[in-house]
């Protein structure tokens, strides 16, 4: 079989590449502008190329059809349209990266199903998500264009430790802080559920998709099993470090409003995403997947991530601006707490 990946080398579509790679029945191919070009395994075919220049991808792509296609790299309803374009008739299977942060937060029910109502008013990118989702499935309605939706949660690889409260260069300088013993901020109290998916498990349930005639006009989730709070998966972190953890804990509505002027868009990650409890039922995904479980827990996956970014400073990206803000977060907090003691 014949796989096409827009994209590809990115946290999600890496692990992706690599499985695929060592299965003898699947021909990979990617298109892309050539980034992580050393990480592609030998085996994979390349197409150097920018989607987003249609009539080059077009030219590209010329007499070429796959059995699955996947964008891993659209934002916009627009990426959506063009894909159709390119691809009716091309692929029996396009499938399409959404975002579990579609889902409307707080549902009716604590435990969020494919079903779960899509809304999101705190954030652009779901909001265009959600968009992306309905000009697709609108194409499989009326065209019976062949589309399979994908919701990933809070998905990581080795590279990158997924933390809710970091500045706009990645976790680095909340993971320095915990190396320092410095107060490292958590939304809220600390008590929201939360799933973290390592990316080779969401690999497994994306590849049990493929090709997959279930999953035609059909939309799945992929998460990991494991549930935890902001707490344990901060403790977690800490413990693998070998560090104190100094939780200091800061309502998200007031990071919303403090982060604003230093570009921190923290009304979506946190107000339209992170600090609203969450919980994955993961049974569609398992009967069209069966053998798709949770092989990295967080307690390895967050020690696996460490070790990589630990012993490779290319991963290791100061952020002073981020760290001042934390310290004058921290310090209106104290003199908030200040003033009501004194009241």
């Amino acid at each position: 079989m014949k796989a096409l990946f827009i994209g590809g080398t990115g946290t999600i579509s890496m692990a992706i590449v690599r499985k695929l790679a060592e299965d003898p029945q699947w021909e990979v191919w990617l298109l892309n502008r050539g980034n992580r070009k050393a990480e592609i395994p030998e085996n994979i075919h390349t197409i150097t190329a920018d989607i987003h220049d249609e009539a080059a991808a077009e030219k590209a792509l010329k007499g070429m059809n796959f059995d699955t296609v996947c964008d891993f790299i659209a934002f916009h309803p627009s990426d959506a349209e063009r894909d159709i374009r390119l691809f009716r008739g091309k692929t029996k299977q396009f499938m399409m990266i959404s975002s579990a942060s579609a889902y409307h937060k707080p549902s009716a029910s604590y435990l969020i199903t494919e079903g779960t109502t899509l809304a999101n008013p705190h954030w652009e990118y779901s909001r265009n998500k959600i968009a992306i989702e309905n000009v697709l499935m609108k194409a499989y309605r009326e065209e019976g264009f062949p589309v399979t939706i994908v919701r990933p949660s809070h998905t990581y690889d080795e590279r990158n430790v997924p933390l809710g409260v970091h500045g706009n260069k990645g976790p680095w300088q909340v993971i320095k802080r915990m190396m320092e013993g410095k107060p490292v901020i958590i939304q809220g109290d600390g008590s929201s559920l939360w799933t973290m998916t390592f990316n080779t498990d969401f690999a497994t349930g994306f590849i049990g998709l493929m090709a997959n005639p279930m999953a035609l006009g059909e939309a799945f989730q992929i998460t990991g099993d494991e549930t935890l709070t902001w707490n344990q998966i901060y403790q977690t972190v800490a413990d693998a470090l070998g560090v104190q953890l100094n939780a200091y804990h800061v309502a998200s509505d007031f990071l919303a409003e403090t982060g604003k002027p230093y570009g921190y868009d923290f009304e979506g990650a946190l107000i339209g995403d992170k600090s609203v409890s969450v919980v994955f039922d993961n049974r569609k995904l398992k009967r069209a997947v069966p053998y798709m479980t949770t092989k990295v827990p967080f307690s390895r996956g967050a020690r696996i991530t460490l070790d990589y970014v630990l012993s490779h400073p290319e991963c290791q990206n100061e952020d002073p601006e981020f760290d001042a803000w934390c310290d004058k977060v921290i310090e209106a907090q104290e003199r908030a707490k200040k003033m009501v003691v004194e009241i």
